[in-house]
């Protein structure tokens, strides 16, 4: 897994103000349309930064942080991730390696534009299935989050998967939920969280938290919503 690092910027061109100005309206205007329809709701607000970058916690109710915009590190399939988790997920995948698993990462951080692509994917999908506009994005959001409210968009989580041609989805995914947290990843979504996460069972969607903490929930059986409860509470007594 090499790396090379890159920075997205943004330009902006310059126009008159009354242009701004109608498009700022347009846009508010097709939003709400949207939204009657049966589109995405309003983002919730912004998570906080109480407990460091590691712990950032984005959900259905905690959109990005105000400003998030990290240094990501390209991988040799082209995903990229967050250039502060690249050591530990080297060195985990290393590791895996060398006791004959072998995984990949299929997914790492997404933009706006591809988290809206994914939802509006699968809400095509539960459409064309014949629900209304609201069951399909009820049945889409237990599969992916809303723009603004994923985790792939912090660059800290990850999609593993096996290499097909040397390993299965069970020795993958067997390895990881026994050791990840020795190099400070987490498995987000377990099966029995799914009432407090919001999202079904996934086995190969893994979240960097440090290792401290993925110790300590690996320890204490609990999710990132119920650590950072815990967090709250241990520095409120």
């Amino acid at each position: 897994m090499s790396e090379r690092r890159t920075r997205r910027h943004s330009r902006r061109s310059r126009s008159p103000l009354w242009i701004g100005a109608l498009a700022a309206a347009l846009a508010v205007v097709l939003a709400l349309g949207v939204f009657l329809i049966g589109g995405s709701p309003p983002r919730p607000p912004a998570a906080s930064m109480d407990h460091g970058w590691e712990l950032v916690l984005v959900n259905r109710d905690h959109s990005l942080p105000e400003g998030w915009d990290p240094e990501l590190v390209t991988l040799t399939n082209g995903t990229q991730v967050d250039e502060r988790i690249y050591p530990a997920l080297q060195e985990m995948f290393d590791d895996m390696r060398d006791q004959g698993v072998y995984p990949v990462v299929r997914d790492g951080w997404r933009s706006q534009e591809e988290q809206q692509e994914l939802m509006d994917d699968r809400v095509a999908q539960y459409r064309g299935q014949g629900h209304s506009w609201s069951e399909s994005r009820e049945l889409a959001e237990q599969w992916v989050a809303l723009p603004g409210t994923s985790e792939h968009q912090l660059g800290l989580a990850v999609d593993i998967n096996p290499d097909s041609s040397l390993s299965t989805g069970d020795q993958v995914y067997g390895w990881l939920a026994e050791h990840a947290c020795e190099y400070g990843f987490v498995r987000r979504y377990p099966p029995d969280k799914t009432e407090i996460t919001g999202i079904s069972n996934e086995p190969w969607h893994y979240r960097y938290v440090g290792t401290e903490a993925a110790e300590e929930m690996e320890r204490l059986d609990l999710c990132l919503e119920e650590y950072i409860e815990y967090l709250d509470g241990e520095r409120a007594a």
